[in-house]
């Protein structure tokens, strides 16, 4: 079995054995093992810190059968190998008697010895690692949004903003700013570096953004970020939710995702001085890969029935497949760069719902495609295609995310590129999970039919 934090002669790794050196200086008491099922819940396995080594060396022990997607009950046994370089100390779980502590894991499968194919994090290594093999380093930057809302009584989330706040308010409309503000310290004690917070549009709605990164520290920060946000919010009596449309008829929340990709000499990828958008080719033809699976992508990008109640125009939610250097009804924009290094893409279509290593990896593994296969980037949409009716919209041969998790899940079991991104493991669970998702949703009475029918038939 391949293991990161031993070295050839059998003893742990220097990475490893600062961990060790800190899990003592900073008198943690527990460690929390974590890693990510198919549909991006984090879950964990905690463990006494003196257990630490024995991690290290030999991994925890699990029963896979009960996580969601991952193997059925003969081949339950699965092993953690703890990622030395995550290692970090939980800002709201410090106590005088020991703090706690986590690590993200790789999963391993113990029948072979090898990496565990249904793992969502390694799924995304083997984007990274197809991008290494064409000259590339990816670099991310997500921008998950969420909102706030106060609990009842018994301590159960409700729909009820606790402040009237909009786009960029400050107090007293935006009460939050004090939650946000201990969130960010919270953030900033794990090693996150945030360039910016605001409150969003709708009542309630928040954004914190935080620095790129590559690809797979970027895909560990959103789910440490939503754990952060959901614990500090706790803290405040308030209930932190990544669900993309909470609440109808005002916008819903995000993960406009930045994507551009780097050589081995350090040069960006996907800047050009002499283009008119400063975007070189690799940039138009990683863009054309994106935007020709994008039906396909959206069922991993916005994996729930609720994230296509966002997906609706009118709401700021981009759902028409084209790009643009300026507006925002487009699925990708070209952010304003002020450096040659900050040229890059925004993907404005994924919402936070989604499981961040398998939506960066459909992403990658797209927009590679556009590379490999040379597609041709098309004219960028400069207008505000909200405003087209559908012939203005054929005319520039503009089509249509799909409207429904139902839609989205046939697009994606049509597109080979975004199946194979996922590997046959995760695809046949991840579309077997949503396809009855969406069979469960087709069935279920909703209060609006309640409401609009029951008294008026």
């Amino acid at each position: 079995m391949t293991n990161q934090n031993v070295t050839a002669d059998g003893g742990l790794t220097s990475e490893a054995q600062a961990v060790l050196d800190e899990i003592e200086a900073q008198n943690v008491g527990f460690l929390r093992l974590q890693f990510t099922d198919i549909l991006g819940t984090v879950k964990n396995v905690a463990v006494p810190a003196d257990q630490a080594e024995k991690a290290f060396v030999d991994g925890i022990y699990f029963d896979g059968s009960s996580i969601e997607g991952f193997v059925r009950i003969q081949e339950s046994d699965m092993r953690l190998i703890p990622d030395a370089s995550t290692f970090a100390v939980l800002p709201w779980r410090k106590r005088e008697d020991g703090a706690s502590a986590r690590m993200i894991c790789d999963v391993y499968d113990t029948s072979t010895g090898e990496p565990f194919e249904g793992d969502p994090r390694y799924v995304l290594k083997q984007a990274i690692k197809r991008a290494d093999e064409m000259g590339y380093m990816v670099n991310a930057a997500p921008e998950p949004e969420f909102f706030l809302f106060e609990e009842d009584e018994d301590g159960r989330a409700t729909t009820n903003t606790n402040d009237a706040g909009g786009y960029f308010d400050l107090a007293p409309k935006d009460l939050a700013s004090d939650v946000r503000r201990d969130i960010i310290y919270g953030l900033e004690d794990m090693d996150f570096e945030i360039e910016a917070s605001h409150h969003e549009v709708a009542q309630g709605q928040h954004e914190i953004n935080f620095e790129y990164d590559d690809a797979l520290t970027t895909a560990d920060n959103v789910g440490t970020f939503r754990t952060v946000v959901r614990a500090i919010a706790a803290q405040h009596d308030l209930h932190a939710t990544f669900m993309p449309k909470p609440i109808p008829k005002i916008n819903g929340s995000g993960m406009h995702t930045h994507i551009s990709l780097f050589t081995e000499g350090g040069e960006n990828a996907f800047h050009d001085d002499d283009d008119e958008f400063n975007l070189s080719e690799t940039a138009k033809q990683f863009t054309a890969g994106i935007l020709e699976h994008a039906e396909a992508l959206a069922a991993v990008t916005n994996p729930t029935v609720n994230s296509y109640k966002r997906l609706v125009p009118g709401y700021e939610a981009p759902v028409y497949v084209a790009w643009s250097d300026r507006n925002r009804s487009a699925l990708i924009r070209k952010p304003a760069a002020r450096v040659p290094a900050a040229s890059r893409i925004e993907a404005r279509f994924p919402d936070p719902s989604c499981n961040p290593y398998l939506a960066l990896a459909v992403l990658i593994h797209a927009g590679l495609d556009g590379i490999e296969r040379g597609l041709e980037c098309p004219e960028p949409v400069r207008e505000n295609i909200y405003e087209f009716d559908e012939a203005k919209r054929e005319e520039y041969g503009i089509t249509t995310l799909p409207s429904n998790l139902g839609e989205a899940i046939d697009a994606l079991e049509e597109d080979d590129l975004v199946k194979g991104a996922l590997g046959d493991h995760v695809a046949e669970k991840f579309i077997q999970a949503k396809s009855q998702e969406f069979s469960e949703y087709l069935v279920d009475v909703s209060e609006w039919e309640l409401d609009r029918y029951l008294e008026t038939f």
